[in-house]
């Protein structure tokens, strides 16, 4: 499996292991979080870097960021990423999804 960091730009980086990735974000946490947002519902929408590509060879990039919805009618919807501008975007959907679930 293929371990990843980005740089200022949020291009992805290749490193050597995982283990590297992980010191990565020990170092770097404020940029394994692409967004969290909660819900008074408890519902929480969580996008955020993966250091690892979850392509599975499927893609010429990596897979590397993630949304994630957690509680509510839409627990456990998830989308995978490309690029951080492709998870930001993927974040505001994913709340907009949950406000229009939440509100119906």
């Amino acid at each position: 499996m293929d371990s990843y960091i980005y740089d200022e730009n949020h291009k992805p980086i290749p490193v050597k292991d995982s283990l590297e990735a992980y010191k990565w974000i020990e170092e770097n946490p404020y940029r394994k979080i692409v967004g969290s947002t909660r819900f008074p519902s408890g519902t929480r929408v969580s996008t955020v870097f993966l250091t690892l590509d979850h392509g599975w060879g499927e893609n010429k990039n990596p897979v590397l960021w993630e949304t994630m919805i957690f509680g509510g009618n839409e627990d456990q919807f998830q989308e995978r990423y490309e690029s951080f501008d492709e998870a930001v975007l993927g974040h505001l959907a994913a709340v907009k999804r949950v406000t229009q679930a939440e509100n119906a």
